[in-house]
């Protein structure tokens, strides 16, 4: 059962190199860095405990067009992970609000294209009922959130990489807060999955 109207959570995922990049500096699409790590039991299970109890995923059109362009096509192939699956299906099922000013119309199912300010999108969105708002990965909308401070929880993958540059996620001049760890994991090839909840 889902949480409703007063309960929904905006939670953000994003995955980060140790030295706190989640792109590398000569390419920023390219995610191969991600590859051997996401694949591990400990990565798995962190994005299921993430989307299940989500009813919304937010994303930006790069990561709109990069997550529905992929994530369809695990459905039904062979040998695939079944909680890769689990997401892929989810992903394709669920309500989908994806943040552009270029895209007039959605080229995917169940999929709303808003363009308005991202702070204003979440609270039309934790205005309605629903579950979690689950922002996956897209850099722009968390860091729009996070200095808004309308983040609820934040999860993170850390892999144990220097990328050396490229973005940071923490920009400074974000709004002091404290977090409360409500899960960490650490796994294979020293991947580490962390939760964290906004104090309130």
């Amino acid at each position: 059962m889902t949480e409703q109207t007063a309960g929904r959570r905006v939670v953000v995922n994003m995955s980060l190199s140790l030295d706190g990049r989640y792109a590398a500096p000569d390419n920023p699409q390219d995610m191969r860095w991600v590859m051997p790590y996401a694949h591990t039991d400990v990565a798995r299970d962190h994005l299921a405990a993430l989307w299940a109890p989500a009813t919304t995923a937010l994303l930006g059109r790069v990561n709109a067009e990069g997550f529905l362009g992929f994530w369809p096509t695990v459905i039904g192939m062979e040998g695939a992970d079944p909680r890769d699956e689990g997401f892929a299906k989810w992903l394709v099922d669920t309500e989908k609000v994806v943040l552009s000013s270029t895209l007039a119309d959605a080229p995917w199912e169940r999929t709303t294209i808003v363009d308005k300010p991202t702070a204003e999108v979440v609270a039309d969105l934790k205005a309605a009922e629903g579950g979690d708002i689950l922002v996956l990965s897209s850099a722009s909308v968390i860091k729009a959130l996070l200095a808004a401070g309308k983040v609820d929880r934040l999860a993170l993958t850390v892999f144990p990489v220097f990328l050396g540059g490229g973005p940071r996620l923490f920009d400074d001049g974000l709004p002091a807060d404290q977090w409360e760890l409500v899960s960490q994991r650490a796994g294979e090839h020293g991947t580490l999955a962390l939760v964290y909840d906004r104090a309130r």
